[in-house]
């Protein structure tokens, strides 16, 4: 009798728990389906890229990123901000792209590691320049760190001409860097004959100048303009000692202080902007802003300098930090910049890459031979922004590749007295 009264499980009680069970079951299925897709996302290697506006675009993530399988993180900067953060947190990045004159710097401060030639797919293509300074057995190599002068690692482990099986970056993107102006309010000049870095210091422009704020880009355009003024006389341009530094910003200080230039740009946003709303008629500019000022209609032309230009080379280096599936796909990312269709991109930009002819199944006919051969336009280009940048009948200003890199006066340079020049220029900038 006493067990007769112990509860006992109906059969609605089974069929309920195992209702629930099944309900459970179904639920933690339909979680982990819902949830696949999450989760294999989640394993897409990471890559995080330090780098400028010029190269730092979002069509070119988002090509990189179908084509290689991955996630990548773009962090653009000004030039002098992406070195210091570069030199001082190598954890914050795995690759890192800027311009020549950053290498030694980010060398000496042990925040790159070596990029060995051999992952490199397309090294024996890329072209003269990068390897030898110089596009042709005509050209002037330019004073100053022409690429190849700083991208091999020797076995003492300096930087040097030496080839070896390590480099310190990987040459991709370059051009060559000159002054733009406004032919509303500035006469149009003539390449290689009137124009001038010196109308950068000229009276008649004064309070709308605009100068690159970069210690070792915009010291350059600076040190032509003044010595094509006569105001200084530099015997190595690539190379100034202090006294130079001294005499140089000497002029410099007197010019700022009569309120001579209009301001100093950070970025190639910031400069468009000065242009395209009158606060300068003549600055520094880059390729990719000049191209885009045109695509507003607003008539700005890139000098060809009688001095010759400040040659620029991308470099792509590979964090000290950067390790495993992240070190794989900062190389992958790396071959993919040479794989064609991005060098066409940039080009499109007005930049070059350093394997050009891998690019040209990309470009069309027009624009070959509009941005690489300096021939006439046959008919409109557009420009990254896929707004015109390029009418009907132009000749880019200066010609050819070649010939705009037979004619290099001075390259992005960090000289041995790099320290010193920081210094006075943050002096020139505040005074």
């Amino acid at each position: 009798m006493a067990i007769s009264n112990v509860p006992t499980q109906s059969s609605q009680d089974i069929s309920r728990r195992q209702a629930l069970k099944s309900i459970s079951q179904a639920v933690v299925g339909v979680t982990a389906i819902t949830q696949a897709p999450y989760v294999f996302s989640r394993q897409r290697t990471q890559l995080r890229v330090l780098g400028t506006h010029v190269t730092l675009q979002e069509k070119l993530r988002q090509k990189a990123m179908d084509d290689l399988d991955i996630d990548l993180m773009f962090e653009p900067r000004g030039s002098a901000a992406v070195l210091q953060k570069a030199s001082m947190n190598p954890q914050s990045f795995d690759l890192c792209e800027q311009w020549s004159n950053s290498i030694r710097p980010l060398w000496a401060s042990g925040s790159i590691q070596p990029i060995e030639k051999k992952r490199l797919r397309y090294w024996d293509e890329i072209n003269p320049l990068s390897k030898t300074g110089k596009i042709s057995t005509d050209a002037r190599l330019g004073a100053g760190d022409a690429p190849h002068k700083i991208l091999h690692i020797e076995p003492n482990g300096t930087l040097g001409t030496e080839h070896t099986d390590k480099i310190s970056f990987l040459p991709y993107v370059h051009n060559v860097d000159s002054f733009s102006y406004n032919t509303n309010v500035v006469k149009q000049g003539e390449a290689y004959e009137t124009e001038s870095w010196g109308w950068l210091l000229d009276p008649k422009y004064s309070g709308k100048v605009g100068i690159v704020n970069a210690p070792n880009i915009g010291l350059f355009d600076l040190a032509i303009a003044s010595q094509a003024q006569g105001l200084v006389n530099l015997n190595d341009i690539g190379n100034l000692s202090k006294i130079d530094l001294d005499r140089l910003f000497k002029v410099l200080i007197d010019f700022k202080r009569q309120q001579h230039f209009s301001g100093f740009w950070n970025s190639v946003p910031e400069s468009v902007d000065f242009m395209r709303t009158g606060r300068v008629m003549i600055q520094s500019m880059f390729s990719p802003a000049v191209s885009a000022l045109n695509g507003q209609g607003i008539p700005v032309t890139y000098a060809a300098p009688k001095e010759g230009y400040r040659g620029r080379h991308g470099v792509m280096c590979l964090s000290s930090s950067s390790h495993g599936r992240n070190k794989d796909a900062a190389y992958d990312y790396m071959n993919w910049w040479l794989s064609g269709w991005p060098g066409a991109f940039i080009a499109k930009q007005g930049y070059y890459i350093s394997n050009p002819e891998r690019s040209t199944s990309f470009l069309s006919l027009a624009e070959w031979d509009y941005w690489y051969q300096g021939k006439k336009a046959t008919q409109a280009l557009k420009g990254t922004d896929d707004k015109i940048s390029v009418q009907q009948g132009d000749i880019r200003s200066g010609g050819s590749y070649i010939k705009r890199f037979s004619n290099i006066a001075v390259w992005n340079t960090a000289m041995p007295t790099y320290d010193y020049s920081l210094q006075k220029w943050y002096e020139f900038i505040s005074s």
